[in-house]
């Protein structure tokens, strides 16, 4: 086999082998058999097209019974539950008392921002949450990849001042990383998060090695075989499905979607508005089956949704982030209240059309 398809041929057997295991006995949840067998159909086709001689299909069956034994030995062993890490439960309490020194105008903004930074949702009211659920954005409050992602963007905007020597790129990339491991520790490393982390972990390691190209595809596999061997019971969470599917969604698909309306010479609004619906269609159509046969539901505006609450999210932290500082102005706090009372009212408004 070609060396850069060896993540993928390990990663779907293996995938296999523990979704079939945590399915076990037969009779279990036939979604969870569904997906074993998208995956050993995957891995019968690159055991097939392998060249004569190839021993493909040997090393496909070891990583798939891999699979099966690591499932097996976490479902038999004795959970070992640690608590928080106590520096990182220290920021998360400094944190939380940021947010109530800023003194927002509105009390429903700084719940809103402890739901998004530190996943606290308890200050927010049924109202609220339920807005999020019926417009479809149920995903904003739970701590995902988004929010991860938002932060990891902000931070790199913060060094990009440091320009793009070799050493500049590897301290960005080391406190990129470090500061990305410190929030998940933070929250309480969630499923979606751990992705997320493993994601931007991977990818900083291919950008520092000399020679190698960054293949979605890859880091999408190495970050699943990952996960799911340190943490094989995972499987079952439906914050841990959700996520993956929503970015095979996006390696997949996205690209070949985007590219239906190619880029300009020049800045063009209309694709950046074409890129963000791709990037909602390419998500819906691989998660959409999955919250169906979960809660029988489907948000009819998630196109509207999305392309309204993603921007506003994170207008709404780049914004709010700064005013945690001792000193901030409070023209930036009053803009990070606004924005953040605009977010709630334009998911009130989509709720209310989806009633």
């Amino acid at each position: 086999m070609v060396v850069e398809k060896d993540i993928v041929a390990i990663s779907i057997p293996f995938s296999a082998g523990v979704i079939m295991a945590a399915a076990w006995p037969p009779g279990g949840d036939a979604l969870f058999w569904t997906a074993a067998g998208c995956c050993l159909a995957a891995a019968g086709w690159l055991a097939a097209a392998a060249r004569p001689g190839d021993r493909t299909g040997a090393f496909l069956f070891l990583f798939w019974t891999l699979g099966v034994l690591c499932q097996v030995s976490a479902a038999l062993s004795v959970p070992v539950r640690n608590g928080p890490w106590p520096p990182a439960e220290r920021a998360l309490r400094a944190l939380l008392r940021a947010i109530d020194a800023a003194e927002f105008a509105h009390d429903d903004t700084a719940a809103l921002l402890k739901a998004l930074l530190a996943g606290h949702r308890e200050g927010l009211d049924r109202g609220t949450v339920a807005a999020f659920r019926a417009a479809g954005a149920a995903h904003i409050l739970a701590l995902s990849g988004l929010h991860l992602g938002i932060l990891y963007g902000i931070l790199q905007g913060l060094l990009a001042w440091t320009g793009r020597s070799r050493a500049a790129t590897a301290a960005r990339s080391i406190l990129s990383v470090g500061a990305a491991a410190f929030f998940l520790l933070m929250t309480g490393a969630p499923p979606s998060l751990v992705r997320a982390f493993l994601f931007i972990l991977l990818g900083e390691l291919s950008r520092l090695l000399p020679g190698r190209r960054r293949r979605p595809v890859n880091i999408f596999c190495a970050a699943l075989t990952l996960q799911l061997a340190c943490s094989p019971g995972v499987v079952r969470s439906l914050g841990f499905q959700l996520s993956y599917l929503a970015l095979l969604g996006i390696v997949l698909v996205f690209p070949r979607l985007e590219a239906w309306y190619p880029a300009g010479p020049r800045p063009d609004p209309l694709r950046r508005l074409w890129s963000g619906m791709a990037l909602t269609l390419s998500c819906q159509l691989f998660t959409a089956p999955l919250v169906w046969i979960r809660f029988r539901t489907f948000p009819r505006f998630f196109l509207l949704t999305n392309l309204g609450a993603l921007p506003l999210t994170e207008a709404f932290l780049v914004c709010a982030l700064p005013s945690l500082l001792p000193g901030c102005p409070a023209c930036i706090k009053n803009l990070a209240d606004g924005i953040g009372q605009v977010l709630l009212r334009f998911l009130g408004t989509i709720a209310s059309l989806s009633a």
